[in-house]
């Protein structure tokens, strides 16, 4: 491997990790949003249930 090789090689990698910490928590955040409002929707739905069947 030439020592051209090696530092083109190297930025590729470090480069690619940068992109990594930039997207990774991102998709993180959005797939813990995403379960949050999943979340909230059922304990809605839950309490709409509860109240139908209180008025029975």
């Amino acid at each position: 491997m030439t020592y051209l090789a090696y530092v083109v090689a190297a930025y590729a990698v470090f480069a690619a990790v940068l992109l990594w910490d930039f997207v990774a928590p991102r998709i993180r955040i959005a797939q813990v949003l995403r379960a949050s409002r999943l979340l909230a929707r059922r304990e809605a739905a839950r309490g709409q249930a509860q109240e139908q069947e209180l008025k029975r």
